[in-house]
Parts: structure tokens; C-alpha cells; sequence
């Protein structure tokens, strides 16, 4: 029904937009909507030309094999770790050798944490050693462990109702999942809102849309003021068997031994290639993907896949002689899983030149078969993109979302810069999420070309536009 009401209002506004009237209300442009659809349909044979080679030609299955390669080589690539660092340098090598322009790295601070030995053995009411994941940035127990009774809820509002019993006990959340942004935020308080009532420890069931006995890991987050308690993961069968022992009445007991250790900030770098525009050099279409990842599996769905079809997108253009008017900037962050820390560097260090970002774009959210791209951004803008979506008619990629975002573009898109991400199979991509099955078999060659060619066509249509998008 919401799409319905989306879809209404927006058939409404393009009506509206053609009517002649110019787009702009600052005089900027007086072309009206219909000459802006003109233009965007002009590219028409670039946007199949990409395609073709992204899909069907010489090209495909190049942003998987190129991942393949570095993820097998290097392995899993956490914040402040040394496979981080050597990912970073075969990329900007790999990325001078593409002929790629302007490729340097810009050095950042970034956390530096590592997991440890780590262990959970339920005691009572039977021996059952369970699969866990220790949550980032968490301490570690004391080397004999935390054993200590278990306190099952559901929710914060649960753990207040019975703050008096979680004294002295592990507090275990079994949280329904109802979609990652709503349930993400147990795996990110949970330890401060269990400390809160003087628990010993938290075991958060993992924020997961599907579980094979799966722990998935993920960052916690410390309050000032309140006591810092260890926090991992686990998976949501156990999570679910232990609600049912509690609502048999059965005491529950776990040894929890974790060797997490939080050490100084590390150095590394955001990494970062273009295509130089020919008209506009000084503004910019960003695309993105962030190349760290949490320390199990291989990192290749989060985020290798959205790294290496950004990559992918520039490879595309600039193997077909393109050169758009507005700079093509690929950025490759680093320690996107900590919140966007080497992104908020990079804000700091470019925001002055704001006003030159037509449009910033972050895939993070998978590369199998897209379903449309998400986009943020004022009316006049999001009727553009739609349009642009329209050229992408052959891969049946058409449809603009609400909502465009990423962890690393979010602090551009809340500036006022219109911000795209790409969206595709969320159930399927959080089933794998900061997981151990986070590997290259989860990706799909042929679903990620059809992702590389959509981010291409988009970010190149959008840099070569006579004008940068409209803001609000």
C-alpha cells in the first residue's frame, strides 16, 4: 500500500515537472523537466554499450574474479589488522595498473581490535558448548571466565520489568528480528542496557534474517559512565532454546570466556581513484564500497562485492573511451564496520568543497541481482534519477527507492549532497551477514555484473550531465 501511495505522488510530480516550468527555483537552469528527459534519453546507446560489456562481453564476470583473487589471497580484512593493510596496497596497485587516474591514499586513524580465544559452555541444565562471536570493540573476561546463572528476555522493556533479577547473572536477549535497523540496535546497547541493572556479561542472538547455527558478529557500543561488560553473539537457535528452558523454570548456567583486547588506533588509509571530468574536473560523482570487514569469513558480500563493482563502474566507463564532464571518484573506505570511521575522516578533510558533490553513492548492502537503486535526495532530483533508471530498461532495473544511504555517505547525504545506494535481496544478504558464511560462495558472477552495470550506467549518466543534480 505504500508503494502504492509512493508510486501515486510520484506519477503527480513528474506530471507537474513537465508542465514547461523550469526544474529550479534559484534561476540556476531554466530548462524545463522535458529537455532534462531529452538529455538523460541521448544516452541511450552508452548505457547499452555498458551493459553489453558488463553483462555480455569481455567483461563479465570481471568484478568477481577480481574479488576472488583478493579475498582468497588476503582473507578477512578487520579494522587495524595487517590482511586490512595489505588489501589496501594490492588495491592501489591494482588500480594504478587499471590506468585508472589520480590513484593515492588518504591516511586515516582507525580502531585496532582483535576477538581473542573465546568460548560459551552452557553448564546447566545440561553440557552444551555454543557457537559465539564476541561483539567488536567488546572487553575480554578474566582469564578464568564469568560463570554465572542466565537471565532470558526479549526486550529492553523485559530487562527493565525484571532489573532485579539480572544482578550478578548473564543477561541473554532473544529479540524477535523484524528487519535489521530495528533489531541492530540490541546487538549495539545491549551490554550498556544489561550493565545498567549490574549483569556480568550479554549474549545478544545474532541480528540474522536466517540462521544455520550462525553467530553473526558486529559492533557494540560503550556508554560513558556506565560499567563496560563483555558482549558477544550468539546464534538464534541457542538464543530460542534457552527462552524455552526459562519458560520451563530450569536454571540456566554458562561458562564465558572471551580474550577480547581493544589496542591504540592503527594507521591505514582510504583509497581512492578517478576518472578526471573533461568539462567539470572540480565536481564530483563519488562511488564507493568499504574494504574492510569483520574478521570471519572472507568479507567478500560485505563489503568486498559493493568495493569491487565501484571499481568495476570505473573500469566500465574507461573501457569504452569514456570520459564524463564531472569527475568519477571511487573511494574504497576503510573500517566502514566501526561506524564509518575512516568516511568521517575523509568528510572532514573534503567538506569545504561540498558544494562540488553531484551525487555520492555506497554499495553496502549486497551485489546479487539488484532491485532498483535507493536514492535521497529533493523531488527535482529523485525525478532525474528515475529517469536515468529508465536507460537501465534492458537489465529490468528500473525503480527508485526511498531511502538512500551507507554508513560511509551518510554524512554527505544529512549535509544536503543527494546520496544512491543499491538494492538487491536484504533476506539473502542478511542471512550471510558478519558471518562466517560471509565467502565467495555466497556471491553469484552473473548477478554481480548486472550490479556493476547499473552503477556505472547511473554514476557515468549523472557525471555527464550538462548540470549537477538539484538539492533541496
Amino acid at each position: 500500500m505504500e508503494f502504492l501511495l509512493f508510486t501515486f505522488v510520484g506519477v503527480v510530480h513528474l506530471l507537474s515537472l513537465s508542465s514547461g516550468k523550469p526544474i529550479y527555483k534559484n534561476d540556476i537552469s531554466r530548462r524545463t523537466f522535458q529537455e532534462i528527459k531529452e538529455e538523460i534519453a541521448s544516452y541511450g546507446d552508452v548505457a547499452k554499450a555498458i551493459i553489453d560489456l558488463a553483462v555480455y562481453g569481455k567483461a563479465q564476470n570481471r568484478s568477481y574474479e577480481r574479488l576472488a583473487l583478493l579475498v582468497d589471497t588476503v582473507g578477512p580484512r578487520p579494522s587495524g589488522s595487517r590482511s586490512l593493510e595489505k588489501a589496501i596496497q594490492i588495491m592501489y596497485q591494482n588500480l594504478r595498473e587499471d590506468g585508472l587516474e589520480n590513484v593515492h591514499l588518504e591516511p586515516v586513524k582507525i580502531p585496532h581490535w582483535e576477538r581473542g580465544e573465546e568460548s560459551a559452555v552452557m553448564l546447566e541444565p545440561r553440557i552444551h558448548r555454543m557457537a559465539i562471536l564476541g561483539l567488536g570493540s567488546s572487553i575480554g573476561t578474566p582469564p578464568e571466565g564469568i560463570t554465572a546463572e542466565v537471565l532470558v528476555v526479549t526486550s529492553f522493556e523485559e530487562l527493565q520489568r525484571r532489573a532485579p533479577e539480572a544482578r550478578g547473572k548473564i543477561v541473554v536477549y532473544n529479540q524477535p528480528y523484524v528487519n535489521y535497523s530495528t533489531t541492530v540496535q540490541y546487538r549495539v546497547q545491549g551490554a550498556v542496557e544489561a550493565a545498567k541493572v549490574g549483569a556480568l556479561a550479554s549474549l545478544i542472538r545474532s541480528v540474522a534474517s536466517f540462521s544455520i547455527y550462525s553467530p553473526h558478529t558486529g559492533i557494540q557500543e560503550y556508554q560513558d559512565g556506565v560499567p563496560k561488560i563483555p558482549t558477544a553473539c550468539i546464534t538464534v537457535e541457542d538464543a530460542e532454546m534457552m527462552s524455552r528452558m526459562a519458560s520451563r523454570g530450569n536454571r540456566i548456567v554458562i561458562q564465558l570466556k572471551m580474550g577480547a583486547k581493544n589496542y591504540p588506533d592503527a594507521d591505514s588509509f582510504n583509497t581512492v581513484a578517478e576518472i578526471i571530468g573533461s568539462k567539470y574536473p572540480e565536481q564530483v560523482v563519488l562511488v564507493s564500497g568499504h574494504l574492510d570487514s569483520w574478521d570471519v569469513g572472507q568479507g567478500a558480500m560485505d563489503d568486498g562485492g559493493g568495493a569491487f563493482i565501484s571499481w568495476e563502474a570505473l573500469s566500465l566507463i574507461k573501457d569504452l573511451g569514456l570520459r564524463p564532464k564531472r569527475t568519477l571518484r571511487l573511494v574504497l573506505w576503510t573500517a566502514e564496520e566501526q561506524g564509518g570511521v575512516g568516511a568521517f575522516q575523509y568528510y572532514l578533510l573534503h567538506q569545504a568543497n561540498i558544494s562540488n558533490y553531484s551525487l555520492v553513492m555506497e554499495s553496502d548492502l549486497g551485489t546479487f541481482l539488484p532491485s532498483g537503486l535507493q536514492f535521497t535526495g529533493s523531488d527535482q532530483a529523485r525525478a532525474i534519477v528515475e529517469e536515468v533508471m529508465r536507460l537501465l530498461q534492458p537489465v529490468n532495473v528500473t525503480r527508485v527507492f526511498r531511502a538512500g544511504e551507507g554508513t560511509d555517505i551518510n554524512f554527505w547525504i544529512q549535509a544536503g549532497v543527494p546520496g544512491a545506494s543499491l538494492l538487491d535481496d536484504l533476506y539473502r544478504y542478511f542471512s550471510f551477514h558478519h558471518s562466517h558464511g560471509d565467502t565467495m560462495t555466497a556471491m553469484d558472477p552473473k548477478q554481480m555484473n548486472v550490479a556493476a552495470a547499473v552503477w556505472a550506467v547511473v554514476s557515468y549518466v549523472i557525471a555527464d550531465m550538462e548540470e549537477m543534480l538539484p538539492r533541496f
